[in-house]
């Protein structure tokens, strides 16, 4: 079976936080996280402490978030990950 993914969903009632994409049926979040080899957001200081709790809140709310970088997609790694969350 495969699954449409919501895009630029917003998991959370009160903060703005927005997943790349997003499984309801699965509550399965996909996050790529860009820059990380050229000092973007996602690995500076502020950037990275405000993803930790995005990601905890997620985790509490019993969401599983899988996160990739642009490497992990080029290579397949990324797309090996995700059929072993679906169980394909």
């Amino acid at each position: 079976m495969r699954y449409r993914p919501e895009l630029e969903y917003k998991f959370h009632p009160v903060r703005k936080w927005r997943f790349d994409y997003f499984f309801p049926d699965k509550k399965l979040a996909v996050e790529f996280e860009g820059g990380v080899f050229v000092g973007g957001g996602h690995t500076r200081g502020l950037i990275y402490g405000k993803n930790c709790e995005k990601y905890n809140e997620a985790a509490i709310m019993g969401i599983k978030v899988l996160r990739f970088t642009a490497p992990m997609v080029r290579s397949g790694q990324a797309f090996e990950v995700f059929e072993r969350a679906f169980g394909w």
